[in-house]
């Protein structure tokens, strides 16, 4: 389409232009550069091919399981991974179970064209929401096998909207679409598509797959020492931060472990210089680290905080009083209630373990010491909740297997 070609280009431009000083606009910019040539180079006509495509590394996280699964149960395919974002790219690059990981083509159609004849995909996945208008339209062409997993559809998207007619005809590029949610068949239903499935959300098939992971930390291990553990994990932001060093204070006999999203070294400072039960850095221990005078250990180490709640009792989620909550089952999938600030509407499983009573939400520290105090000593009151929590991750898992059933029957 000429002028959506027009509107690609002179994104491109702006993105060019925002990288004189942006660096993620520069990681955009500059991991196009000679993209197709290198794609070409690599990609050979007898391949076959499954290419998996996400926005960025969240999505990436909840088609991972489906990669993973193509890879040990159909070894005779190739996998190709793009990304969208340098978010997703620059951390998953050198991802060990595909065998190409790149950058997605801005969506010119000459781009789009060309792409495909160099990586003529036998399968095409899509996860969550990436609809590239230009590209669809030459998969369509082509009558490649595409697919949309993990999605999830609200009513006032651009879906349903009076002038979404172009976006809902970028729909009939697939197969498939895979949902969440009974409420995005219907919506999909409402516009004349049915060819939606109910498969779930394949996150809860990765955190179960990290749960069973044979994992142990000797620091956190003795730092923890049988006792029990509140775990903050991914927090950001002043006010994560404030909740936090509030509820630390209140219960000094109780053992923090603190996981922050981003490895800002001044909100570090602050914990160790506000608390009164001491804290200490995980990279500063070694083994012979003392922790009988240290309440919190914060883990200033990038990668581990899914692995890590396995140590936990109770988790609180980041995120919840700036962009939107981290993930919450890589929490309660080890049983264990939440608790997170009150931006979590679009998380699905935060909304649902609300009304189960295994998470919480909080708008102050007064609310976050209110949930916390009745769960730090009551032990059958922890148990029923973690109960509640575990029980609900494991009756969500095996969306991957739907999936996978259906784009290999």
């Amino acid at each position: 389409m000429w002028w959506l070609d027009i509107v690609v280009k002179l994104g491109v431009l702006g993105t060019k232009v925002a990288a004189l000083w942006s660096k993620k606009a520069k990681l955009w910019i500059d991991g196009r550069n000679g993209l197709l040539d290198k794609m070409a180079a690599v990609i050979r006509p007898e391949d076959h091919v499954v290419w998996f495509h996400a926005a960025s590394l969240g999505e990436f996280e909840e088609g991972r399981p489906v990669i993973e699964k193509i890879r040990a149960q159909y070894p005779h395919y190739k996998i190709l991974v793009t990304f969208f974002s340098p978010s997703g790219y620059e951390i998953r690059k050198n991802y060990s179970h595909a065998d190409w990981v790149f950058y997605l083509p801005a969506d010119t159609s000459a781009n789009m064209k060309r792409f495909l004849d160099i990586v003529h995909p036998e399968i095409a996945v899509f996860i969550k929401y990436e609809f590239w208008l230009n590209m669809l339209l030459e998969i369509k062409k082509r009558s490649i096998r595409t697919f949309v997993i993990s999605a999830r559809f609200i009513p006032n998207s651009r879906f349903f909207s009076w002038y979404g007619g172009i976006f809902r005809n970028s729909l009939k590029a697939f197969e498939t679409i895979f949902v969440q949610d009974k409420r995005s068949v219907e919506l999909l239903e409402s516009i004349g598509f049915v060819n939606a499935v109910l498969a779930g959300d394949p996150r809860f098939d990765r955190v179960d797959d990290i749960a069973q992971t044979d994992w142990k930390n000797e620091i956190v291990e003795r730092f923890k020492n049988g006792q029990k553990v509140f775990i903050g994990g991914s927090t950001c932001g002043a006010a994560d931060e404030d909740l936090l060093q509030v509820l630390i204070n209140n219960h000094p006999n109780t053992k923090f472990l603190i996981v922050p999203h981003e490895m800002d070294v001044e909100p570090m400072e602050k914990i160790e210089m506000n608390t009164k039960g001491g804290a200490i850095r995980y990279s500063k221990c070694t083994a012979e680290t003392d922790f009988a005078n240290f309440q919190v250990l914060i883990v200033d180490t990038i990668g581990m905080l899914a692995l890590l709640y396995r140590y936990g009792n109770w988790a609180f989620i980041g995120g919840g009083f700036i962009a939107g909550i981290h993930s919450v089952i890589e929490a309660t999938i080890y049983g264990m209630p939440a608790v997170f600030g009150p931006n979590y509407q679009k998380n699905r499983p935060g909304i649902d373990m609300i009304e189960l009573g295994a998470c919480k939400s909080i708008q102050n520290a007064e609310e976050l010491d209110a949930w916390f105090t009745p769960l730090e000593n009551d032990d059958e009151a922890l148990t029923n909740v973690s109960n509640i929590a575990f029980q609900y991750c494991q009756q969500n898992k095996g969306a991957s297997n739907i999936i996978l059933k259906k784009i290999f029957e």
